[in-house]
């Protein structure tokens, strides 16, 4: 009779995956663990790139594909969705049966999965809790997902102490780093000449990766902080601009139009991708001057190659932070700024010394140990922990 323990890992997202995809190989190969994976959100939409394709490219069996992702970028639309999801994932774990359910993260699709595995009873683990990015609704998400969870992964030491605080027994709280690093590290990166062949696009001698998502709790401004943006990187001299579509998340459509129309009137410099995939977009974040915008990528996982980051508005405010981080404000002018002190001796100097603060791998490794050996009966209960 077959008694491993069956550990459902949930995704939504490229970027998510692409922190994942150690994890999944790694339960798949443990002769305790038996893997069950379930695709959803952007994975299973055409306009962000189809990425359970990759998923399944890379070698991953999908045991369930929840739709839930609606044609609408507005909070209602994201609403629904949720509750779609909800409903998928309730089918899917009574059909599964899992032993855990695994999450990372702070999106309306994994709240939607954490509330289905809570409600039925089945024991939850959550990849990222702790962080704070104040200027998304994400950063709710997030600790509302803490509050679901009976075992947490937090990144660092920080994040740990922050998830006690919210009343979780410390001992189901362990530091293990962020499992995105262990993908970087173990991912064979492409060469500038292989990139330019395979994105069709010839790189100056500047590289920028670009990627912006909507700061969610300031509403319609993101349109409008995104071609400050615009005007700014199109100043910058002799330099290839690769964006990245963002997340579907409210008000992200204005996005993708402004990022698609600046790519079509400047087909010399700049390229726009639904998902580049996780190969090619490491092995840009490697090569690139700078990752500018938004994204998480550049706060997590850019330290790890030194690579700089030009961190724009408040979406990531609350991060902690390696000095390979530029923050400034969503406006032309503080990004030029931003620009200048990038290229300016005393900061390249100061990028040559950066450490990532969520650590140098092996949280992957961690985090499957820990899975393998939790003891479920300390699931049935959830208990509140008072600081001493």
């Amino acid at each position: 009779m077959d008694e491993r323990r069956k550990i459902c890992v949930v995704t939504g997202t490229r970027a998510e995956y692409g922190q994942l995809s150690r994890i999944l190989k790694l339960i798949g190969q443990h002769p305790q663990l038996e893997l069950q994976l379930v695709a959803c959100g952007m994975h299973l939409a055409p306009e962000y790139g189809l990425t359970y394709r990759a998923i399944e490219a890379d070698g991953f069996a999908i045991d369930r594909k929840i739709e839930m992702q609606l044609a609408s970028d507005t909070p209602v639309g994201t609403t629904k969705s949720t509750g779609l999801g909800l409903i998928g994932f309730a089918d899917a774990f009574a059909e599964l049966a899992p032993d855990i359910v695994l999450v990372l993260g702070d999106r309306f699709e994994i709240l939607a999965a954490a509330t289905a595995a809570m409600l039925a009873n089945i024991p939850l683990a959550h990849i990222s809790g702790g962080e704070i990015t104040e200027g998304v609704i994400d950063d709710s998400i997030r600790h509302a997902i803490t509050k679901m969870a009976n075992i947490h992964f937090p990144g660092t030491e920080v994040y740990r102490r922050r998830v006690i605080q919210l009343g979780e027994p410390p001992e189901t709280v362990y530091c293990v780093g962020d499992p995105a690093v262990d993908a970087m590290l173990s991912m064979p990166l492409l060469t500038r000449a292989q990139l330019e062949k395979d994105l069709k696009i010839r790189f100056n001698k500047h590289l920028l990766l670009i990627t912006y998502h909507p700061v969610t709790r300031e509403g319609t401004l993101a349109e409008r902080q995104f071609v400050e943006l615009l005007r700014a990187v199109d100043e910058q001299p002799d330099s290839t601009l690769i964006f990245t579509r963002p997340n579907c998340d409210s008000y992200g459509r204005a996005i993708i139009d402004r990022m698609e129309e600046y790519a079509a009137g400047h087909p010399d410099k700049a390229a726009v991708f639904a998902s580049l995939g996780q190969q090619r977009y490491l092995s840009v974040l490697k090569l690139a001057d700078a990752v500018v915008g938004n994204s998480s990528s550049g706060i997590v996982e850019a330290p790890t190659f030194k690579t700089a980051t030009i961190n724009v508005g408040d979406r990531q405010k609350g991060r902690l932070r390696s000095v390979s981080v530029i923050d400034c404000e969503p406006k032309a002018a503080a990004m030029k700024a931003a620009f200048a002190q990038l290229y300016s001796p005393d900061f390249q100097k100061q990028l040559k010394a950066a450490v990532n603060p969520y650590g140098d791998g092996g949280a992957s490794e961690r985090i499957v140990e820990i899975l393998a050996g939790y003891d479920l009966n300390r699931c049935h209960r959830k208990v509140f922990y008072d600081l001493p």
